[in-house]
């Protein structure tokens, strides 16, 4: 089977690195950054999504604003993550039957990049899909497309591993089974609504469900 991993909220907690990278941008264009509840809701949607409310929909100010998150993403934020407990043996039993990995990220290629080839588990995952850094879209729909026909994969034999309903929307447009995990930054209410196929509550659980 083909295993289709979402990154942040999935793999690893980056919740502070991105958090405190908004932080950064919204400091430079001198606007208020949300309460932290708001911005843990950052962390999934494409950052153009989430700035432009804030920003008055001003695309010359998104687009800098986009550009002083990498500024900090570039140097300080891509390390300031943690593994969340149990996914390293997760990666080892699915290597062990047999599957292959691959990351859909709605990071940048550039950005998800550097952070997978320092995990220790990295050299696990085939390959990597990230969004144009210029793309103001999510784009895992596509993303899962191009992966099932880079590992000439039918959709019955893949499945897409994820926290928000934009990893299960990709899913359900490839017919592919979206499973939604329920420790990182989405609800359960949020992945039934997308139409998760089953949900996990720690990576054991999603163990059992993918090595059925």
């Amino acid at each position: 089977m083909l295993c289709l991993f979402d990154l942040d909220g999935t793999l690893i907690d980056s919740e502070q690195g991105i958090t405190a990278c908004v932080k950064h941008a919204l400091a430079r264009l001198d606007v208020p950054a949300p309460a932290h509840e708001e911005l843990r809701r950052w962390i999934g949607p494409p950052l153009r999504h989430s700035f432009a409310p804030l920003l008055a929909h001003d695309a010359g100010r998104i687009e800098a604003a986009v550009e002083y998150y990498h500024e900090r993403f570039n140097t300080h934020g891509w390390r300031e993550h943690e593994i969340y407990p149990g996914i390293a043996r997760l990666i080892e039993r699915l290597l062990a039957a047999g599957h292959q990995l691959a990351v859909v990220t709605s990071k940048p290629h550039r950005h998800a990049a550097p952070i997978i080839a320092h995990l220790p588990f990295g050299e696990a995952f085939l390959r990597l899909y990230g969004p144009h850094p210029d793309s103001p879209h999510s784009e895992k729909a596509s993303m899962i497309a191009e992966a099932l026909t880079d590992f000439g994969c039918k959709p019955a034999d893949a499945v897409m591993i994820g926290d928000r309903h934009f990893d299960i929307d990709g899913a359900v447009a490839n017919d592919v089974r979206g499973i939604g995990v329920l420790w990182g930054f989405g609800s359960r209410a949020e992945l039934e609504l997308a139409g998760a196929h089953a949900m996990a509550a720690t990576p054991d659980e999603l163990a059992a469900l993918l090595l059925a």
